[in-house]
């Protein structure tokens, strides 16, 4: 999509603090429209990830959704990762209750259904929405983490509760500059940069942990997504992981994909890596999770 729908702008109260967000997509009391929370990347807003990813969640809104950018403490989440550096963490902000705030706002005259809550998390946000899949059990009907992995036992803080069924979509290029595809630990001119590190989980591994949190145990079935257009390197690989009577997890390897969020349009930076034209985020998650 490369016009945005209109938007207007919102705020809940949280410990005290006004928190905001861009909301896309109109709703009437007793509606009870499906709500996606949109949680954007370091150094963004929700306005700014909405413009950087040329507008793609804005699909789910024409679509019936109600769709809210949320807008990070000083441009960041506070993620579950123990290297986190930024404000958010330092300043302890409570993101599990500016998310909970959100979806009560909404559900508090059924203008959302709040069985049907998805999280979309890009980078930073994408780290969140992994502390959101732990801590929240039953919030969330479904996940996208996009462009972040599972940080390794040693640098997760998140709470440990009871593992939950979670249908889950992972999206990461294999050409990421900043998350790698592989895992590991960021080199120390990311970490200075973006005030985080730790080690973390490949994405491959990322998505079996999920995948094993739903009770299942069976290999993934692999297949090459046919290409949309020649004139895009980059080329998509799907994985599933699948089991009856289970929720699924999906991950889509970008090859030759960076630190971006596959769709029709976007204004993401060169030095981040290519964006991947042959995936569009928004069908795929329209078609994951039913909406």
């Amino acid at each position: 999509m490369s016009s945005l729908l209109k938007a207007t702008r919102g705020s809940v109260t949280v410990a005290g603090a006004a928190r905001t967000f861009t909301l896309v997509g109109t709703t009437a009391p007793g509606e009870a429209r499906p709500l996606i929370l949109v949680f954007h990347g370091s150094g963004q807003t929700g306005d700014k990830h909405r413009a950087f990813t040329g507008g793609v969640f804005d699909a789910l809104a024409a679509r019936g959704a109600l769709v809210a950018y949320l807008d990070g403490y000083r441009g960041n989440w506070n993620d579950a990762r123990r290297e986190s550096r930024f404000p958010a963490r330092q300043a302890d902000i409570d993101d599990v209750g500016f998310a909970r705030a959100v979806i009560a706002t909404f559900a508090a005259d059924r203008r959302i259904d709040p069985s049907r809550v998805y999280a979309v998390g890009y980078s930073n946000g994408g780290q969140m929405v992994i502390r959101l899949a732990h801590e929240t059990p039953g919030l969330l009907a479904g996940a996208t983490v996009i462009a972040a992995t599972m940080p390794a036992p040693e640098n997760f803080l998140a709470g440990q509760t009871p593992p939950g069924s979670l249908p889950v979509v992972l999206i990461h290029g294999t050409k990421d500059p900043i998350v790698s595809y592989q895992g590991g630990t960021m080199n120390w001119a990311l970490r200075r940069i973006f005030k985080a590190g730790g080690p973390t989980w490949s994405a491959d591994r990322t998505a079996r942990y999920f995948a094993e949190r739903n009770g299942i145990t069976t290999e993934p079935t692999t297949t090459r997504l046919p290409k949309k257009t020649t004139v895009d390197p980059t080329e998509v690989e799907r994985t599933t992981y699948e089991a009856s009577g289970v929720p699924s997890v999906v991950l889509y390897t970008i090859h030759g994909g960076g630190h971006t969020v596959p769709g029709p349009s976007s204004s993401a930076p060169i030095l981040i890596g290519k964006t991947s034209h042959q995936l569009d985020t928004a069908d795929l998650i329209t078609q994951f999770f039913d909406l």
